[in-house]
């Protein structure tokens, strides 16, 4: 396909505040102002969204950025329609960024009866015309054989490893990451890789979604500075009761590294109450004033990972070559000294 002279990008309401950044970011890159695409979307009196797109894309490689997070139906169907626009406004690519892919956890039936809806939002994404999804820490990795279409699923593990080198430089040796369950030991564990730590497992019992019946910790954490490690925190209630157990096993201190803060209903409060001393999150999901006014909660920028990894789909180059840290370190030179 014959390249356009610059990547394009629009935005849906879900957070306007990242897809701004990762135009400057790549403004910053690209040595050329990459402004987002003049556009509406907005909603008629009855609910129904409308999107109107005031600037001509045709022939262009459109990045639609959009997570399909709170109000996950409003925010999937702005991404759905924006997409269908481009498409009829004979667009040459249409890929969508989802910093936060919504209905991941809906991945598989766990009883009799139940939907697959991360697959059939799959279906939604692909039958409105998208070629292409970008998106980072799926729930789960078997989630990109959904589409039939390519999946380029970034991770936040490299981030999280600057981050912790910028802020444990002198603790190193004591850090232990921590799974808060037996399912996200592969994500924990290529954290603890990263900065050559030990790995334990916190082993839950669930009764209902929600709720934590029992916890039990798999590894000695006895004075050790712990670092749990998962890909989602919705309510909070798993890490705290996590956080809590860690102390009374002879955890020295207690800290959380979330690739999405979905924090709804009593999280902000139960994270500010709570043992931790400090909760680290993406800005993949926009975080409310509550959750940026909390002290112990703190927000890592991914718009240099998305800028980078959207100009190597434009520019037809490797995406994983940033799941790397020596890569991904100058990209983001100047935010931690490790």
């Amino acid at each position: 396909m014959p390249q356009t002279p610059e990547p394009k990008l629009i935005s849906g309401n879900a957070n306007m505040p990242l897809a701004k950044a990762i135009a400057r970011r790549m403004s910053l890159h690209r040595g050329v102002n990459v402004g987002l695409v003049d556009a509406r979307v907005e909603r008629f009196n009855d609910g129904e969204i409308f999107v109107e797109v005031f600037e001509n894309v045709r022939g262009e490689d459109m990045f639609i950025i959009q997570s399909t997070s709170n109000p996950a139906n409003d925010n999937l169907m702005e991404l759905l329609i924006m997409a269908d626009a481009l498409r009829r406004s004979s667009a040459a690519r249409v890929t969508a960024v989802l910093p936060y892919f919504g209905y991941a956890r809906q991945d598989r039936r766990t009883k009799a009866r139940t939907p697959i809806t991360a697959k059939m939002v799959a279906n939604m994404l692909v039958g409105t015309g998208i070629e292409r999804v970008l998106t980072m820490d799926l729930h789960a990795a078997q989630i990109q054989g959904f589409f039939d279409i390519p999946v380029d699923n970034l991770y936040a593990s490299p981030i999280f490893a600057l981050d912790i080198k910028s802020h444990f430089k002198d603790q190193m040796d004591d850090l232990m990451v921590v799974s808060p369950d037996v399912g996200g030991v592969a994500r924990a564990r290529e954290l603890a890789k990263r900065i050559n730590s030990p790995l334990a497992i916190v082993d839950k019992r669930r009764e209902k979604p929600g709720e934590v019946a029992e916890m039990t910790v798999i590894g000695d954490v006895t004075g050790k500075t712990c670092l749990i490690v998962d890909d989602i925190c919705d309510t909070a209630g798993t890490l705290c009761k996590a956080a809590e157990v860690l102390l009374e096993n002879g955890a020295k201190e207690v800290h959380s590294y979330i690739s999405h803060g979905v924090m709804s209903g009593p999280a902000v409060e139960r994270v500010t109450n709570s043992v931790m001393k400090s909760l680290v999150i993406t800005d993949s999901i926009a975080p409310t004033d509550e959750i940026k006014k909390a002290a112990n909660i703190r927000i890592v920028p991914t718009a240099p990972l998305f800028a980078q990894a959207i100009l190597n789909i434009w520019n037809g180059t490797s995406v994983s070559s940033l799941f790397e840290q020596d890569t991904l370190g100058p990209i983001y030179d100047g935010m931690y000294s490790v």
